[in-house]
Order: structure tokens, then C-alpha cells, then sequence
């Protein structure tokens, strides 16, 4: 692809340079060749990016006067996020190979324009798969599952009956899709658990992604449901009935109990513990090994933008810190009188 089409598809402006460079390749500017493209966001990176072999930079605005000749540079409002989408165009989906002479797909799957499912994969009865979609080696995909056009599940992704994918998501190798959730009912007499019906749906819309060995319940009675565009990262567990809002961020490690909900744009860091019927509202920012109780509400109603709660229970990171200050010197303190007595 040449740097014109990019700039004509992602827009920005070239600020110099031919627009019939060729483009093959996104690259960091150790790595970088003439065909390649690397990003500068602040005026360091640019001259590191400027010294290197690249053909061509995205620069953020006011750095046109730090590029230097035979250097083809386009200027955009978010380099980094040019530079991504760039990468995306350069690297388009494998071609479609059909069904595999392994693979196991059921009468009446219903599977549309170049769908590949991969060597050793399972569809069951009555599932629908949309167009360009694919299903890679030793995924199982269960009786009735709905997956949207352009997804791509990954080797050994199991998906239970009961789930539905919107279009565009990506599912990691390893994943698991509408398991039952963790509910049991104890008995008072004898202490026994029955497990309470795991009978709802799991519904995974458009644009999620959804990191490898991470799993998702379905909803007990009603639906667990997973918002366009949330990225969820390696190693997270979503537990039933919870509902994840769009655009959300859940980092790796993280664990969320039933019935909780994340309000969009919400960002879920490393390690984070939320129990069960918790309300993280719009926009929070859970820092890592953040703990939230069971039952309670976190906003940023009277809080700055940006602020990130922490600690368990999780509250202002500031605040935390100044907890820990006062904790320190009164330890400080006893340690100071205990060695003088």
C-alpha cells in the first residue's frame, strides 16, 4: 500500500515526501527499513525516528520543522493511533480456506461467504457463523452458538451453547465462552451445595477482543453481557449475570463476581478483585490489586479526571498514600519509643 492511500484512508496530511512510497510494514525505529513506517509523538521520538532507516513518520502537529529531507512525513492529531490503524491495513486476514477435512460441522450449520474452520474443530447442530468469520484448530463451538462476520477464534476456544458473538471479535486461544457460572445454594441441615440453575445467555458484541485462557460465564437466569469495543486481557474471569459496558478495559489477572456491572469506558488494571453485585460507574480507574467489597458503588462523582482509585477497599490513590505516610511515622513513632523504654 502506498503512503497516499494510507493518508487517504486514516486522512492526516503529507507534509513531504512521495505519496507513492510503498509502504509494507509497520516497524520500530531500531528495526526500521525504507519500506517501513514509524510514529513520533513527542519531539524525542521524532528525532530518534528522523536518524533511523525508516521511508516514512506520523508525527504529532508542530514537528514539521524537525523532519529532514528524503524522510516522508505525514502529521496527525494522534500519531500513535494513526500508526495502529496503519498497521491494520498493512496486515489484512489470511485468506479464507474453507472447511478442513478434519474438522466436524454439523448438518445445517449455516456458515457464510468464506468462512475457514480449521483442522480438528467441532460445530455443533444448529450454530451460525457470518462471513469472512474464522474458526481456527481445535475450537469447539457449541450447539446453537451465533458468531458474527469477520470474527477470528482462536485455536482451542470452547464456546458453549447459549452465546452469541456480535461481528469483528477476536477470542484468544484457550478461552472459554458461557461456562456455567459459580452459583450454589447451601443447605442448612446437612451443609451440601446444590448448584442454582446456570440457564441464561452470554452475549459478546462487536469489536471485543478477548485475551487468551480468560473466561466468560454465562448469566444464571438472564444474560451476561460484554460491551462493543471492550479489550479484555489474558487470565481475566467475567463471572455470570455481569454487565461490562463499552470501550472497557480489564487487564490481566483480573477477576469479576456475579452480578457486577463496569460502566463504559472503565479501566480494570492488573489484578484487580471486584466481588459480587459491585457498580463501577463510567469512566473509573481501578489501579492494580485494587480491591472492591461485595455490594458497593465506585464513581468519580467529585473526583478529578484521570483519578485512579486503589487499595483494598479501593479509594483515591492520593488518599492511600497519605493513609500509608501517617501508618509509617506512627509506626515510626511506637518503634522510636518502644527502643527507649
Amino acid at each position: 500500500m502506498t503512503l497516499g492511500e494510507l493518508v487517504e484512508r486514516l486522512g492526516g496530511k503529507l507534509l513531504q515526501g512521495s505519496p507513492q512510497l510503498e509502504i509494507e510494514n509497520v516497524s520500530s525505529c531500531e528495526q526500521a527499513g525504507h519500506e517501513s513506517l514509524v510514529f513520533a509523538g513527542t519531539t524525542a521520538a521524532a528525532a530518534e525516528a528522523l536518524s533511523s532507516g525508516a521511508g516514512a513518520i506520523v508525527l504529532a502537529p508542530g514537528m514539521a520543522a524537525s523532519s529532514s529531507e528524503g524522510v516522508c512525513a505525514v502529521e496527525a492529531e494522534q500519531p500513535r493511533l494513526w500508526f495502529a490503524r496503519a498497521a491494520k491495513l498493512l496486515s489484512p486476514a489470511p485468506a479464507a480456506t474453507g472447511v478442513h477435512s478434519s474438522a466436524v460441522v454439523a448438518e445445517g450449520v449455516q456458515l457464510g461467504e468464506n468462512v475457514t474452520v480449521g483442522a480438528g474443530a467441532v460445530v455443533e447442530e444448529q450454530v451460525s457463523i457470518g462471513a469472512w468469520s474464522r474458526i481456527e484448530a481445535g475450537a469447539v463451538i457449541g450447539r446453537g452458538v451465533r458468531i458474527g462476520a469477520h470474527c477470528r477464534i482462536y485455536p482451542r476456544v470452547t464456546i458453549y451453547p447459549g452465546t452469541t458473538l456480535g461481528d469483528r471479535v477476536v477470542v484468544h486461544a484457550g478461552v472459554v465462552l458461557g461456562a456455567d457460572g459459580f452459583g450454589y445454594v447451601r443447605d442448612a441441615a446437612t451443609g451440601a451445595y446444590t448448584q442454582f440453575p446456570q440457564r441464561g445467555t452470554l452475549l459478546i458484541e462487536d469489536d471485543v477482543e478477548i485475551g487468551a485462557n480468560s473466561t466468560i460465564d454465562r448469566g444464571a437466569l438472564k444474560q451476561t453481557r460484554i460491551g462493543r469495543g471492550t479489550k479484555i486481557d489474558n487470565l481475566v474471569h467475567v463471572g455470570h449475570n455481569c454487565e461490562i459496558g463499552e470501550d472497557v478495559i480489564l487487564v490481566a489477572l483480573t477477576g469479576i463476581s456475579g452480578s457486577s456491572t463496569v460502566g463504559r469506558g472503565a479501566v480494570i488494571a492488573g489484578q484487580v478483585g471486584i466481588g459480587d453485585h459491585v457498580h463501577i460507574g463510567p469512566g473509573v480507574i481501578l489501579g492494580g490489586q485494587a480491591g472492591v467489597l461485595s455490594g458497593k458503588t465506585l464513581t468519580n462523582e467529585g473526583l478529578k479526571p484521570g483519578t485512579v482509585l486503589w487499595g483494598t477497599p479501593a479509594r483515591p490513590l492520593k488518599q492511600v498514600l497519605r493513609e500509608m505516610a501517617v501508618l509509617a511515622r506512627l509506626a515510626k513513632r511506637k518503634s522510636a519509643k518502644d527502643g527507649g523504654e
